[in-house]
Formats: C-alpha cells, structure tokens, sequence
C-alpha cells in the first residue's frame, strides 16, 4: 500500500509539473472521498486513510483526477474538458474510486432484519432500508441503527499502510 511520504512527493511533483506556484498539496481526513481539489485554496488533498490502503497505481490515479480538475478548471466538473485534459496527464480512471473506504471509523452502523450492515459517518436522519435485501425503499428492511465509539487507536490504525 502507499506509504504518504512518497504520496506527498509524488502530489507536489505532479503540482511543479502541471501548475503554477500558487498550488499546493496535503492531506485530508476523508473517509470515503479519495482526493479533493480545492479552488478556492488553490490546494489538492487525499484522504490519508484511503491513501493507506490504496496501491500505488490506484494513488498515482487519484493524484492525475486531482490535478485533472485543477487544470480543466471549476466549471469542467467531470464533463468533456476534463476527460479530456484527464486524458492527456494519463488518467484511466472514471469520476469517482471503486476501492474500499474506511468503514472502522463510521461511527453509525446499520443492521438490517436479515443482518446485512451497511454504515455511515453522519448520523442518519430518515429511514433507510437495505438494498440488498430489497431493490426500492421496503420498510421491513428498515436498518436498525446504533452508534458505536471510535478510538484514538482505531483512528491512528486507519492511517497505517495494509
């Protein structure tokens, strides 16, 4: 898995590469976005603890997105600009990361009647029923939610490469 030293030399080589001075990169405490570029701060973050668990390749991705929408610009979003501008830095990826998002630290976990779990890093407002057990809203798979504690350790596990 990355380790974040060389995810932060890789970001700022990337920024120096493709954009000018004002640009700068860092690390964010997402949970299940894996890369942020910010305009308004003219600084693009990765999540720490998916940057953990993703392999390189999956990381050096995330990174080209990023970069991607800071060169194509606000306005570009995940239309045709960016593809385009994704395109030629040599991204392959979509608009959005399939790996895995890090479910130890939601701190509400759903269970429903037939013990599937699903979870949840805000705490949810309105009935939710489990899809698996039902392709549409089905209120006899109702998720019974519960909250549980996140530790210190836990969070610091997180951070950890796999």
């Amino acid at each position: 898995m990355a380790e974040l030293d060389r995810v932060r030399i890789w970001g700022e080589a990337l920024i120096t590469m493709h954009l000018d001075a004002s640009w700068s990169f860092g690390f964010d405490h997402a949970k299940r976005r894996a890369g942020q570029c910010d305009y308004s701060k003219k600084r693009i973050t990765v999540s720490k603890y998916l940057a953990a668990r993703f392999d390189d390749d999956e990381i050096h991705q995330v990174l080209l997105h990023e970069v991607a929408h800071a060169l194509a610009g606000h306005a570009a979003a995940h239309g045709a600009a960016w593809k385009r501008t994704a395109r030629e830095l040599g991204y392959v990826g979509g608009t959005t990361h399939h790996g895995e998002t890090a479910v130890e630290l939601a701190p509400w976990v759903g269970r429903c009647p037939a013990g599937h779990l699903t979870y949840r890093h805000r705490r949810p407002t309105r009935p939710t029923s489990c899809a698996r057990c039902s392709r549409s809203y089905d209120a006899r798979y109702l998720f019974d939610w519960t909250r549980r504690e996140i530790t210190t350790d836990t969070r610091l596990a997180a951070q950890m490469p796999r």
